[in-house]
C-alpha cells in the first residue's frame, strides 16, 4: 500500500464500500458526537468523512489535533446510514472508519479560518496566502484559471499559431506606464527593463518570417492597483498575425473568447457576432470606450435643444457659448418614482464633483420639473426625439466641456441603470470598440500625443498623416474588445513601414534621432522588409475574473501584490544588502521626509 494514499479525498463512492483505503490530507473540521468523532479530511480533490469511535486507542490524539494539520489515515470504507447521507458532497454516501492514524505535520493556531466563509481581511489573507489558497473558492478559481489557459493554448495551436517565448530582460520602452528597472552588474550604470508587453518582440517575429505567434505572456507595469488591475505583473494572451487585416484578427480571437466564456462561464454569451462600435459613437452613446451593453440606456446629444430660440435656461446656454455640450440620459418609467429618487441622484452627482443632475419628467401634457419651465415646446420635442422617451419617462442632463461631459454621462448612465434595475446580468455581452483616434491633444499643454498605441497603422497610411488638417481627425487601425464593461484587450494593425513610422512619431514630437535611439531594432527591421501585421493581447487575469464572477482581480491570482504594491507574504519590496548594492553599482538614497 502506498505510504500516503491509495485514493484522494474526492474519489470514494458507494462502489468502494468494503475496501480498505489510505487517505492523506488536511483536517478540515471535527465534530464530536459523544461516542463518535467525525473528521472531514480535505485535499485538492475534495472531502471525505472519517469516523473514529471513542474506544479507539488513538481517539485522544485525533481529538487533540488542530484543524489544518496534515494527517494520514487507513481504514475500511463503509456506507453511511440513509439518514446521514450528504447529497451535496461527492463522497457523501460513504465514510472511512479509522484503523491507523498518523500526524504528518501538526498545525499551529490559525491566523485565519480555512473552513467556513469568514473574511479575515485582505492584509491577513495575503500575509498568509498559503492558508488562504486552501479555501474552496480559491482552489476553484485557480483550477478555473488553469483550465482556461489550457483551452486557450489548445485552440491557438489548432488555429496554426506557434507559441514562442520572448525575453523578460529587455530595454526600456514607452508603453504607457512606468517600467520596472533591473540594474546591470556587468555594465555599470546601465539598466534592463521588465517588459510592459512583448510589443516590439512580437512585431520583430513577424519581420522574421513567422506567420502566427502567441504566448501566455507575463507583463510588468509599475502602476497603481484597481479592482480589475493588479499592480506589478499580469498575464495576457499575446497574439500577432502576419499579412493580416483587422477582420483577420477578429476572426482569430472572437470565436476563441466566445468558446472560453461559453465553456467556463456561469451564463451564456449573447448571440451573434460581437457588435463593432466606433470610438466616437461609444463616447457619445455610452460615455466610455468600454461600453457595458448589459445596460440598455444610451446617451444622446441634446445640445441643439437648448439653443432653440425661446429657451431661457442660462445655466446651460452660457456654458454652450463657451464650447460645452449637453448630454441627455433617458430614464424609462422614472415618472413613477418619488421626488426623493430625483433628489438622491442630484446629491449623488454633487458627491461625484458635478454641479448636479438636472432633469425633465414627461407626461401626456409635456415636460415637468425644475428645468421644464425654461423650455419651449420645440425644445421638449427635440429632447424627446433625441432620447427616445415618451410619457412616463424622464431625461437627466449633463452639461460640460465634451470630454468631461462624456465621462460623467457615462458614470451617470451606469448609476441610472442600477437605480432603475435595468442591468441585464443574464449573459456575457461583448463588443469591439474600433476606429480610435491616432492622436489626442494634451488639455494642459496643447501638445499632440499618441492617444492609444504608437505602433499602430493610421487609417489612410502616409497620405492621412501628410494631408490631415488636424492630427486629432486621423483614425488608427486600433481596437479594444470589451465584455460587460470590462476591457479585456487592446490591439491594432501595426505600422510596418519606416516612412510612415517616422512621420507618425514626428507629428507626436519625436525627432528621427530620438526614434532611432528608442526603437532601433524595430525601425531597422522595417527597413529590411516587413509584412503587414496586427495583433491583440486579451488579459488572462481579467478573463478569469469575469468567468469566476469575482469583483476583484486578486481573487484569481495565486500570489498578488496588495493595493500598495507589496507582497505581504514574501516581504517585497524590501531592503538589500550593501554587498548586493555594490555588485550592481548602486547606492540607496532615502528621500527626505
Amino acid at each position: 500500500m502506498h505510504p500516503y494514499r491509495t485514493h484522494n479525498c474526492g474519489e470514494l463512492r458507494a462502489e468502494h464500500v468494503g475496501t480498505t483505503v489510505r487517505l492523506s490530507g488536511w483536517v478540515h473540521s471535527k465534530r464530536d458526537h459523544g461516542g463518535l468523532l467525525f473528521v472531514d479530511l480535505r485535499d485538492h480533490y475534495g472531502l471525505t468523512q472519517i469516523v473514529v469511535a471513542a474506544d479507539a486507542e488513538f481517539f485522544a490524539a485525533i481529538e487533540a489535533v488542530r484543524v489544518e494539520s496534515v494527517v494520514t489515515v487507513t481504514g475500511p470504507v463503509v456506507a453511511r446510514s440513509e439518514d446521514t447521507v450528504n447529497p451535496t458532497l461527492a463522497t457523501g454516501a460513504v465514510e472511512v472508519r479509522i484503523e491507523t492514524f498518523h500526524v504528518e505535520s501538526p498545525a499551529a493556531t490559525l491566523p485565519l479560518q480555512v473552513a467556513g466563509g469568514q473574511d479575515a481581511g485582505e492584509s491577513v489573507r495575503l500575509a498568509y496566502r498559503f492558508l488562504d489558497l486552501r479555501r474552496e473558492k480559491m482552489q476553484r478559481n485557480l483550477r478555473l484559471r488553469a483550465d482556461v489557459i489550457a483551452m486557450i493554448r489548445r485552440r491557438m495551436t489548432e488555429q496554426g499559431f506557434l507559441e514562442i517565448q520572448t525575453p523578460i530582460l529587455t530595454a526600456s520602452s514607452p508603453e504607457g506606464a512606468r517600467d520596472f528597472l533591473v540594474p546591470s552588474r556587468l555594465h555599470p550604470g546601465q539598466f534592463y527593463a521588465l517588459p510592459q508587453a512583448p510589443q516590439q518582440f512580437k512585431q520583430l517575429l513577424m519581420t522574421s518570417g513567422f506567420d502566427r505567434y502567441f504566448q501566455i505572456a507575463p507583463c510588468f507595469r509599475d502602476e497603481d492597483a484597481r479592482a480589475d488591475r493588479s499592480p506589478g505583473e499580469f498575464y495576457q494572451l499575446d497574439v500577432e498575425l502576419a499579412f493580416a487585416t483587422q477582420d483577420d484578427v477578429f476572426e482569430a480571437v472572437e470565436p476563441l473568447l466566445r468558446d472560453v466564456f461559453a465553456e467556463y462561464g456561469s451564463r451564456p454569451v449573447a448571440g451573434g457576432s460581437f457588435p463593432r462600435i466606433a470610438w466616437r459613437d461609444a463616447m457619445l452613446r455610452y460615455g466610455t470606450d468600454k461600453p457595458d451593453l448589459r445596460n440598455p440606456l444610451e446617451i444622446a446629444d441634446v445640445t441643439a435643444a437648448f439653443e432653440i430660440e425661446g429657451v431661457t435656461f442660462r445655466a446651460f446656454r452660457s456654458q454652450i457659448e463657451k464650447g460645452a455640450v449637453v448630454r441627455g440620459l433617458p430614464a424609462p418609467n422614472a415618472a413613477q418614482r418619488p421626488r426623493s429618487f430625483f433628489d438622491g441622484l442630484n446629491r449623488w452627482a454633487r458627491e461625484q464633483g458635478a454641479a448636479g443632475l438636472g432633469y425633465v419628467i414627461f407626461d401626456d401634457e409635456g415636460g415637468k420639473g425644475p428645468i421644464a419651465k425654461f423650455l419651449v415646446p420645440e425644445a421638449e420635442a427635440a429632447i424627446r426625439d433625441a432620447t427616445g422617451v415618451g410619457p412616463g419617462d424622464a431625461v437627466f442632463f449633463v452639461c460640460d466641456q465634451p470630454a468631461r461631459a462624456a465621462a460623467f454621462a457615462g458614470v451617470a448612465r451606469t448609476k441610472l441603470g442600477e437605480e432603475l434595475d435595468l442591468i441585464d446580468d443574464s449573459a456575457f455581452r461583448f463588443c469591439w470598440t474600433v476606429d480610435f483616434p491616432m492622436y489626442e491633444r494634451d488639455a494642459d499643454t496643447g501638445k499632440i500625443e499618441f492617444s492609444h498605441n504608437p505602433f499602430s497603422m493610421p487609417q489612410g497610411g502616409l497620405e492621412a498623416l501628410e494631408t490631415a488638417a488636424d492630427p486629432e481627425d486621423i483614425l488608427a487601425w486600433q481596437y479594444d474588445i470589451v465584455c460587460n464593461g470590462v476591457e479585456l484587450s487592446s490591439g491594432a494593425i501595426r505600422n510596418h513601414r519606416p516612412d510612415i513610422m517616422i512621420k507618425a512619431f514626428a507629428i507626436a514630437g519625436y525627432s528621427l534621432d530620438e526614434l532611432e535611439r528608442r526603437f532601433p531594432a524595430l525601425l531597422q527591421a522595417f527597413r529590411y522588409g516587413a509584412p503587414p501585421h496586427g495583433g491583440i493581447a486579451p488579459g488572462i487575469d481579467r478573463i478569469v475574473m469575469l468567468l469566476a464572477d469575482e469583483p476583484n482581480i486578486r481573487e484569481v491570482i495565486p500570489f498578488p501584490l496588495n493595493q500598495q504594491a507589496e507582497d505581504l507574504l514574501m516581504g517585497a519590496p524590501g531592503p538589500i544588502s550593501a554587498q548586493q548594492l555594490r555588485e550592481v553599482h548602486l547606492r540607496a538614497v532615502t528621500p527626505p521626509a
